[in-house]
């Protein structure tokens, strides 16, 4: 059991339609557990998570998928593998390489090695030396660059609060590699 019980059906009227919103059907764990405050359930709203933004689809789940992973968060690793990576055509060895792979791991492009080195580095030291950034010049715009930016920090929160709330995996959602 999580350490926070999550809202159960009947959802009130607001959160109800909120959650017919999402692409999760039944709404996921973790939406449920985090909208037992009205606070953190509108914060992480407001964060734009849930848009598309200015990445591809391939872009932002490679984002979500490195930064999750590399914070141990199996639950939301595996409810996005589970969701996207088909959508974003990840191949199953671009998968496992989000959680086990190096960087510059050859099943990926010149541009997706640099994205996954950005997020690396915003890991581990949350920035970007000269040579990082000015290789990310190379392949994304400046709106891009801080969506990843952003893109990277929300998901280490998100990572947070599965982690923390010992949120159980998701019954359809992907596991990490062996």
């Amino acid at each position: 059991m999580p350490r926070i019980a999550p809202l159960e059906p009947p959802y009130a009227p607001e959160i109800q339609e909120q959650f017919d919103k999402l692409k999760s059907k039944p709404p996921l764990l973790l939406f449920r557990t985090i909208a037992t405050s009205s606070r953190a359930w509108a914060k992480l709203r407001g964060g734009s998570l849930l848009d598309r933004g200015p990445l591809t689809l391939r872009e932002r789940e490679i984002v979500i998928d490195r930064t999750t992973a590399l914070n141990a968060c199996e639950y939301e690793w595996g409810v996005h593998v589970a969701i996207f990576a088909e959508l974003a055509k990840l191949s199953e060895e671009q998968v496992r390489a989000t959680v086990a792979g190096k960087a510059d791991a050859a099943c990926w492009s010149a541009a997706e090695q640099t994205l996954i080195a950005a997020v690396d580095a915003l890991h581990l030291r949350s920035t970007w030396d000269d040579e990082e950034f000015e290789a990310l010049q190379k392949h994304y715009d400046n709106t891009k660059i801080l969506e990843i930016i952003q893109l990277s920090g929300a998901y280490r929160t998100i990572s947070y609060f599965a982690n923390a709330l010992k949120l159980p995996l998701e019954t359809n959602a992907a596991r990490f590699p062996e």
